[in-house]
């Protein structure tokens, strides 16, 4: 099923080297909800020069995103498994590291086959769900807009992931409890097909444990019978707290949710895939070990 022509977009497109790129509206008109930028602002990359380089490297930090948009980036033809993971960068819900944490990781996983759909999700907010509902009304529709799209852009749609970073990574917890929960008013026939993501990855996620209780899990992200496999990394010296890591796997093993978790001791937060001399910006190739284990990426 095709969904109507929309009108593509490229407002500070920052493409994965060497892949094409298709992107577009995230939604065909208004986003639902309220507005979450005051008026006159402008998206933009914030970065300052004084800001923190990774790894050597700057990184491109997007805010004031109120259209957001879809990204999509194939994987080489002959190479392609017919996997497809949507990605959400983190940005503690206010920008997004939108090359480190985005245009970054779909050129890593079209090296491996996998489809890549990254998300413009709209930043900043008043706060993660349930205060706030439109940056989950955004992933709802990206996984639903990827389905839509199975047959025209040559994807599996029983192959759909998500994949975040940091406050992305809580957004892919909130979606995998919440994919079925009537978010946004049905606007089109996308919004016919489910929002449930087949499997997810969670990278040095945020705000999942609660803060006056860092051994309790907060309640929106609690795993349900819908959560999908799930992979997590997180590093113990990592200043958003190793224990988002543990208490999110302690509730998926209670919810007999497949999982796989990875910590390590070093490597602090907001790493990205810019490998070092720390093992643990190496986690991509657990992943995609990960991703062979489940059938994922077998074609």
């Amino acid at each position: 099923m095709r969904i109507p022509a929309l009108s593509l977009v490229f407002t500070l497109a920052i493409a994965a080297p060497g892949f094409s790129q298709t992107t577009m509206p995230l939604w065909p008109s208004t986003p639902p909800g309220a507005p979450n930028v005051a008026a006159g602002q402008q998206e933009d990359d914030t970065t300052k020069p004084t800001d923190n380089m990774i790894a050597g490297k700057r990184v491109a930090r997007i805010g004031f995103v109120s259209k957001p948009t879809l990204a999509f980036y194939p994987a080489p033809t002959g190479k392609n498994t017919g996997a497809t993971i949507v990605v959400f960068p983190g940005g503690g819900y206010q920008i997004l590291a939108y090359d480190l944490e985005g245009t970054e990781v779909c050129d890593w996983l079209n090296g491996i086959g996998v489809n890549c759909a990254l998300v413009k999700y709209r930043v900043p907010n008043a706060g993660p769900f349930p205060k706030y509902t439109q940056d989950l009304a955004d992933a709802q529709r990206a996984v639903r807009v990827v389905r839509q799209h199975a047959s025209e852009w040559q994807l599996d749609a029983n192959r759909v992931g998500v994949l975040g970073f940091s406050a992305g990574g809580h957004l892919v917890a909130v979606l995998g409890a919440h994919a079925a929960d009537p978010i946004y008013p049905a606007i089109d026939d996308a919004d016919k097909l489910s929002a449930r993501p087949d499997f997810t990855l969670l990278i040095y996620p945020g705000n999942l444990d609660q803060d006056e209780n860092p051994l309790a899990l907060r309640p929106e992200v609690k795993p349900v019978a819908l959560t999908p496999p799930s992979f997590l990394i997180q590093a113990e010296d990592d200043p958003v707290k190793v224990e988002n890591a543990w208490v999110y796997y302690e509730a998926l093993k209670q919810a007999k949710v497949p999982a796989e978790m990875h910590l390590f001791a070093n490597g602090g937060h907001g790493y990205g895939l810019r490998p070092t001399k720390l093992p643990v910006t190496h986690w991509p190739d657990l992943a995609a070990t990960w991703l062979r284990t489940l059938g994922i990426t077998t074609p």
